[in-house]
């Protein structure tokens, strides 16, 4: 990694100042700020913290999740608290899900039965479909 700037300052006026940790550090001539180049962590597409947020909001568990998208419940947990994410828990209605692919997605909503009494999504995971549908609970 290329460093171009003084993280405090911004000046391009930098030197190398020895190693630290198995990292190359920096002093800055302008402001003679000592500094390291920052690790760079694995990043995770915000296509899969929006997905994972989003089943959170429709009532699955965080060990849902972790199984779906492929990443660990704590971190779906870290990014509920992150976000600061609230679902409201109501009692007369669960979500049944199902991971199907287009043709059976087609052939669901086809039929009618199938489409009445209970709120439906459809949400895309890669090449497959997630079906949520919530259903009451029966007296």
């Amino acid at each position: 990694m290329k460093i171009e700037s003084c993280p405090k300052c911004r000046s391009p006026k930098i030197i190398k100042s020895g190693i630290v940790n198995s990292r190359q550090r920096y002093t800055c001539k302008q402001c003679s700020y000592n500094f390291t180049v920052d690790k760079i962590g694995k990043k995770i597409d915000d296509y899969y913290i929006t997905k994972a947020l989003q089943l959170y909001l429709e009532g699955l568990s965080y060990r849902e999740i972790e199984r779906i998208i492929g990443v660990s419940h704590v971190t779906v947990s870290n990014w509920v608290r992150h976000y600061k994410i609230k679902r409201l828990n109501d009692g007369m209605y669960h979500p049944t899900y199902r991971i199907i692919t287009h043709q059976e997605l087609v052939e669901q909503l086809k039929n009618k039965e199938f489409l009445t009494g209970a709120g439906m999504i459809i949400t895309e995971l890669g090449d497959k479909f997630m079906l949520i549908k919530w259903e009451r609970f029966r007296d």
